[in-house]
């Protein structure tokens, strides 16, 4: 007997977003595992809450049960590397307890990845540390990611004809700078208004919910009023996921 793992990627917030793949699979699920981060809203924006609405409408019965786990600290400062390391080294310690204290040795468990958790997400190298403690098995049911929304709202191509696409963060791309095109996920610092002002931005902020946020023009236009939006916005509610693509031309 070997317990069972799935990770299903539910997408970037709206539940029709959800496929046909990741219903069986939440249907085949008697345990979800989900990070409670703390200090967030206690609304339908909670992301906790998010995946407990998306259960609700896609499984038949209720025989099923959330397990919510402590999320442990990330440093803040020091070596940005070393501080990830070390956080995913304490979830995987909580992750490895959990599975190993809450699912039966013959159980199907599952968390929940926002977008695809392929694309920056944590689970599958955190799964891979448990692996060296607990016995289980696990597989990857795909997701809509905040990129592919994001292009569908805005009604645009990822990439120009012939030309490569770059996915990085706000910190990347402080450092490195843009060239051509660019998705750029993580950042807190709006680094987008150190481009140069005739650079083409389409940001989106809450994609697929009710609280979505679209902006899109040039930095040198809408720049300073993106920032402003998302500054209202994590007010508001306590956190913000956004992301953005550039085209410098």
């Amino acid at each position: 007997m070997t317990r069972r793992i799935h990770v299903i990627g539910i997408g970037a917030g709206d539940p029709d977003y959800v496929t046909a793949e990741a219903v069986r699979a939440l249907n085949h699920t008697q345990v979800f595992f989900a990070m409670d981060k703390g200090g967030l809203k206690d609304d339908l924006d909670d992301l906790v809450a998010l995946r407990r609405l998306i259960c609700e409408r896609f499984i038949d019965g209720s025989d099923y049960r959330f397990v919510e786990l402590p999320d442990p600290p990330r440093a803040k400062d020091g070596d940005y590397r070393q501080a990830v390391a070390d956080w995913h080294a304490a979830r995987a310690r909580v992750w490895a307890d959990a599975i190993a204290t809450e699912l039966d040795d013959d159980g199907v468990g599952a968390f929940l990845a926002w977008g695809d958790p392929s694309l920056y997400d944590s689970t599958l190298r955190i799964l891979d540390a448990v692996a060296a403690h607990v016995d289980f098995d696990y597989d990857v049911i795909p997701g809509v990611t905040a990129i592919q929304a994001l292009t569908a709202r805005h009604r645009i191509p990822l990439n120009d004809v012939g030309e490569p696409v770059l996915i990085t963060t706000g910190r990347q791309l402080r450092e490195h700078g843009l060239s051509g095109t660019a998705v750029v996920m993580l950042d807190g610092e709006c680094s987008f208004l150190g481009c140069p002002p005739q650079t083409r931005i389409w940001w989106g902020a809450y994609l697929g919910t009710p609280d979505e946020l679209l902006a899109a023009g040039s930095v040198g236009e809408v720049g300073e009023k993106i920032a402003e939006m998302r500054a209202e916005a994590r007010a508001r509610h306590g956190w913000i996921m956004d992301t953005y693509l550039l085209r410098l031309r």
